[in-house]
Order: C-alpha cells, then sequence, then structure tokens
C-alpha cells in the first residue's frame, strides 16, 4: 500500500469525486488501516501497469471509528438486535474504487471477490452513497443486504447506505 499509495488515492478521489485535496488527509488514515487485524488489499493495474482499481479492508471492532458510526445508527434506529448481529464478527471492506473510465468491465467485481475470498470474519460490511449506481448493481448482485439506510457519516453530508452479507461469497 505505501508503494503505491498516490496511485491509490488519486483512484479514490477520482471515483468518489471528491477534491484532489483529500488525497492529503486520506493517506494518513490509509496507512494506519494497512497495521489493523485481518487487513488485506489488493488493485487492478491496465496493461502499462497504471492502476486503475483498488480495494482494501480489515477486521472490524469496538473502538474503530467506522465501527462506532454504524453501532450508533443501529442503535439510534432501535435496532439493537442488528447492531449485536452485524457488528460481533466482520471483515470491514472500507475502500472498493475503479476509475470511471474502466468501471462496467468487472474490474470491480473481481477485487472484491479476491479482496474477500481470505477476509477475516462471518460477515463483511461497507458503506456507499444513497442512490443508483454500478457499485449498488455490484453489491445486490453478490447478494448484499441492507443494515441500516440514509445513515449521515460524521464528515460528510451525503446520505450513505450500510450493506452486509456472510462470508464466504458464494
Amino acid at each position: 500500500m505505501q508503494s503505491r499509495l498516490g496511485e491509490a488515492l488519486h483512484v479514490y478521489v477520482t471515483a468518489m469525486r471528491y477534491p484532489p485535496s483529500a488525497m492529503h488527509h486520506r493517506g494518513p488514515t490509509w496507512l494506519g488501516h494497512a497495521a489493523r487485524e485481518g487487513w488485506r488489499g489488493v488493485a487492478a493495474v491496465d496493461r502499462r501497469g497504471d492502476m486503475v482499481g483498488v480495494a482494501y479492508g480489515y477486521r472490524g471492532a469496538p473502538g474503530q471509528w467506522w465501527y462506532e458510526q454504524v453501532h450508533h445508527g443501529l442503535l439510534d434506529t432501535g435496532d439493537a438486535d442488528g447492531a449485536r448481529y452485524w457488528l460481533r464478527d466482520y471483515f470491514e471492506l472500507t475502500e472498493l474504487h475503479v476509475l470511471p473510465g474502466t468501471q462496467g468491465r468487472g474490474i470491480g467485481e473481481a477485487l472484491l471477490r479476491m479482496l474477500l475470498d481470505e477476509a477475516i470474519g462471518a460477515q463483511v460490511l461497507l458503506s456507499t452513497p444513497e442512490g443508483p449506481s454500478r457499485a449498488w448493481q455490484l453489491y445486490r448482485r453478490v447478494g448484499f443486504e441492507d443494515v441500516l439506510r440514509n445513515y449521515r457519516f460524521a464528515g460528510d453530508p451525503r446520505p450513505f447506505a450500510v450493506l452486509g452479507r456472510p462470508l464466504p461469497l458464494d
């Protein structure tokens, strides 16, 4: 991750339509994530060796920012049972991004399957912006279900969905 961090962050900001300045504060976060238990990362490169897709994740745990956000979101909706079930033993699919010009070619699904092939956890959880997208089509196609909808994470005004499914993938 460290040796190709700049390329990975470029894929991230381009796919998410974030300003390039987002790369500066995400870099240290991504490197910190790489030290977490069960971290796995995969990338897709084109024939020239340029990165066109990136995905990574790790075992989620109490005290981690995303865990705490989702936990509070589920409790706020009255879904304590969902919080206990989904957050007890999961792999957090933290990032999965493909450059827009290369989407629709199966790269995202290939990254997803490679990443989750040996992921640690009884289930996998992820968050994605609400609304129709190729990402939604992919996640539904491989069996992700709703865990929490229209949630607003601290620091991002857009509504997100939290989706999950048991591991391993079929």
